[in-house]
Order: structure tokens, then C-alpha cells, then sequence
């Protein structure tokens, strides 16, 4: 009979390292209700051409060469996967599915600010 290794008890705390070419990022909680530039209210609800959204990158695999830690990225949600830790959703990327970085650390920029 083979031994079986223990696993740890819930107190022990994991990291999480993110692997290759993948993103970890948090979804911004202003992608739910907003508001148009004349202040009518859109429910988070409503259907719109497919949308966007901003996140915040909380960990990047070592093969990721353009996203940081702390970064604002913009992606599509509905291409990606979703995990839930600690009872708080977040999602798993590509490098090369995110479409742009928003960072002060900029060498190429578009000349728009968040």
C-alpha cells in the first residue's frame, strides 16, 4: 500500500503562482451599472455591443513580458476563464488576450488617460 500524502488543513494558507503565459486579474467593480457622459444610468444588465472591461492584474506568469503586477488591462470577459477564491471571482488569461495596459510606466502610449 502506497503512503497517501497528507493534505493541509484549511488554516494553512497557499500562495497562488500563475504559470507560463497567464494572467491573473480582478475585474474592476465598475463594470457593473454605469452611467452615459449625459448621466443616464445603464444597468449592468442592459445588452451592448460586446463590451470590454478593465481589471487590475494581481498576478502574472513567468513568461508574461508586458503586464505587471498593479497594472489596469483591458479584455473581453466573456473569452476567458473564471475562478473563484476565497469567495471572490477573478479571472485567468493569456498575455496575448489582453488588448491594452493602462500604467504610468508608459513607452508607447496613445495619448489617452484614464
Amino acid at each position: 500500500m502506497s503512503e497517501v500524502e497528507k493534505l493541509p488543513d484549511d488554516a494553512a494558507k497557499l500562495e497562488i503562482q500563475m504559470l507560463h503565459d497567464r494572467v491573473l486579474v480582478r475585474v474592476s467593480a465598475e463594470e457593473g451599472e454605469r452611467r452615459s457622459s449625459g448621466g443616464i444610468v445603464i444597468p449592468a444588465t442592459a445588452q451592448v455591443a460586446r463590451r470590454l472591461a478593465w481589471g487590475h492584474v494581481l498576478g502574472v506568469g513567468s513568461n508574461v513580458r508586458n503586464v505587471k503586477v498593479g497594472d489596469r488591462v483591458l479584455f473581453n470577459p466573456e473569452e476567458q476563464f473564471e475562478v473563484e477564491i476565497q469567495g471572490e471571482a477573478y479571472l485567468v488569461m493569456r498575455e496575448r488576450d489582453i488588448h491594452a495596459v493602462a500604467t504610468e510606466r508608459t513607452e508607447h502610449g496613445t495619448g489617452l488617460y484614464l
